[in-house]
């Protein structure tokens, strides 16, 4: 059985100034002017974000804050793997685990942990309480880089039920988002006797339609679901070219993002404001805390490398059996679109 041992990030001060550093001498690049977000963030964006990371932005309090929360690391499968690990204090509390994607980290589940794991403080009930499991999916975070290949989403299903086992959950739940939404639902088939449902948000990979769908098909849908497929084929057409590079010539792309902090930044923020259609859909001080997590830990290559395993993985693409577990999709009216069928 591996070790797990306590974690705290650590603010590194010589990483922090070299970041400023690099901050300030940002080389911003021409544009076309009233443009908007029509071909990707604009300079008015990016320079006000710098400008808040440098003088308005507390990175030693977001580390403090989160480093009040239990952290862990674990080695399976040869890989480092970070997680947070809440236990609510009622007695019989569901295990949950909570599973990000791509550009996402733990931060994003941040604001739910104390709610799930203490329900009655929050007008819920005891048997509502969760102990709650939010893991680094190896590559992104505190999880560090992968070193070596083949980390697709089946293999990160693995590790994870292996964690949840060594953490002594011989039940679970387990909800994600993104690339959680393909590994939530892959965790359950490799262990249908123990994860006891499973609950996915931007449903991907197995739930949106890649190629045509045949006529007769179409003819069934109601009209809420073309609207849906209309959405979803819309952003495959016009805003899915990131997924085209990331899984193809990842490495390429790793030297400027993992150089540049403003081309980090920039790079992940169309996912985080409906590709400048929502700009301040996300709070600032979160999406740069979510943005700091991949800068101080490295993982800008590594976490883009995760689309590369995925699209070359040949088990991938082949049909999948129902594992059997209770499973159920958030679909809303805009942006993590999803049909039942």
């Amino acid at each position: 059985m591996a070790t797990i041992k306590p974690f705290k990030i650590e603010v590194n001060k010589e990483q922090i100034t070299d970041l400023h550093n690099r901050l300030k001498n940002t080389i911003m690049p021409s544009e076309i002017k009233g443009a908007g977000w029509s071909y990707g963030p604009n300079n008015e964006y990016v320079s006000g974000m710098i400008d808040t990371l440098l003088n308005d932005y507390d990175w030693d309090a977001q580390v403090e804050a989160i480093n009040k929360y239990p952290q862990f690391t674990t080695e399976i499968d040869g890989q480092n793997i970070h997680f947070i690990h809440v236990e609510s204090k009622e007695a019989n509390a569901t295990p949950l685990m909570l599973i990000h994607g791509w550009p996402g980290s733990f931060v994003e589940f941040l604001d739910v942990i104390e709610p799930l794991t203490n329900p009655v403080a929050h007008g819920g009930k005891a048997e509502d309480a969760f102990s709650v499991v939010i893991p680094s999916i190896p590559g992104f975070g505190f999880s560090g880089p992968t070193t070596e290949s083949g980390w697709h989403h089946d293999r990160i299903a693995a590790a994870f039920n292996t964690l949840m086992e060594q953490l002594g959950y011989d039940k679970y739940g387990v909800q994600g988002g993104d690339a959680g939404a393909i590994i939530s639902p892959a965790m359950a088939r490799l262990a249908p006797e123990k994860v006891i449902g499973v609950h996915l948000n931007a449903a991907t990979m197995g739930f949106i339609p890649f190629g045509p769908i045949d006529p007769a098909e179409m003819e069934t849908f109601t009209d809420n679901e073309k609207v849906r497929l209309g959405r979803m084929q819309q952003f495959m057409a016009e805003r899915f070219g990131f997924n085209a590079i990331q899984s193809t010539r990842p490495q390429a792309l790793a030297y400027a993002i993992s150089d540049s902090p403003a081309g980090l930044l920039a790079w992940i923020s169309e996912l985080f404001t409906e590709y400048g259609d929502k700009v301040n859909m996300i709070a600032k001080e979160k999406f740069l805390t979510n943005f700091m997590v991949y800068w101080v830990s490295g993982t800008a290559a590594s976490s883009i490398r995760s689309y590369y395993e995925g699209a070359h993985d040949p088990n991938a693409w082949t049909p999948k059996e129902n594992s059997g577990v209770p499973t159920g999709v958030a679909v809303f009216q805009e942006g993590d679109i999803a049909i039942r069928r």
